[in-house]
């Protein structure tokens, strides 16, 4: 597991194919001096993706209405996205509801087709939903014999595209640092087993903690230096789970 210092857009292009990029770019909605959008990292990043492999972006509806021209322009077409829904939020001061999500969007090249894109469905830990139906009219008004009900068992069910998870606030090392839990589910959506997980953005290194995890190698870029030391000081504290197979 490696995580490199310096630009992404300088980087990240020697260490491809990627079976998954995961990149948390500034979103450009805030006037800090850091939220500023990276220019001419998306057709880097389509190119370093394996015919089967995917982009996952993270950002809010107004980050993505901004650069929709340049996922296009980039060569990456729209597959899905997810709704991260937060237990608390921000907002600005002309807000009219209080913020508590972000999106996760999911790009592929334009020269595969979706069928081949690498995707393991994910279903919920609670995909077993027990119904009580009736299975036919009672043919009388008495007495209803419990043999006129039937309960069945639902089979699994698809991962609903809305996932209510804790933000890290209070134990966050970078200011917008992403659940292990939540990175951890579009990994193993989108990179087998052993795979090569590439990480744009890398901040504090948590989608490498869930790449640890999961038993997926890992590769993150952080242009911050004291924000990649802590970072590979993060891996460094993980004990090898999952297949124990990282660079």
């Amino acid at each position: 597991m490696t995580v490199l210092t310096g630009d992404c857009r300088k980087e990240m292009p020697w260490h491809a194919p990627y079976d998954l990029i995961i990149a948390d770019p500034p979103y450009g909605d805030t006037s800090l001096a850091w939220d500023r959008q990276v220019e001419g990292w998306l057709a880097l990043a389509r190119a370093a993706l394996k015919p089967s492999g995917s982009l996952w972006v993270f950002g809010s509806l107004r980050s993505f209405m901004a650069t929709a021209g340049q996922f296009s322009e980039a060569g990456l077409r729209y597959a899905q996205e997810i709704v991260w829904e937060k237990q608390n939020g921000t907002g600005f001061h002309a807000d009219r509801f209080k913020r508590v999500h972000e999106l996760a969007v999911q790009f592929y090249p334009v020269e595969s087709a979706w069928r081949d894109v690498y995707n393991e469905v994910q279903i919920t830990p609670d995909a077993v939903a027990r119904t009580v139906r009736r299975k036919r009219r009672p043919p009388h008004t008495g007495r209803i014999d419990a043999g006129h009900y039937v309960s069945y068992d639902g089979g699994p069910r698809l991962m609903r595209s809305v996932i209510p998870l804790r933000n890290c606030h209070g134990r966050a090392i970078h200011p917008t640092e992403k659940p292990v839990a939540l990175l951890e589910i579009l990994i193993r959506t989108s990179c087998p087993e052993g795979g090569l997980v590439s990480d744009w953005f890398a901040g504090s290194g948590a989608v490498g903690e869930a790449c640890r995890l999961i038993g997926r190698r890992y590769i993150g870029c952080e242009i911050d230096p004291a924000m990649a030391e802590r970072a590979r000081a993060r891996l460094a504290s993980l004990l090898p789970f999952g297949s124990g197979r990282s660079p």
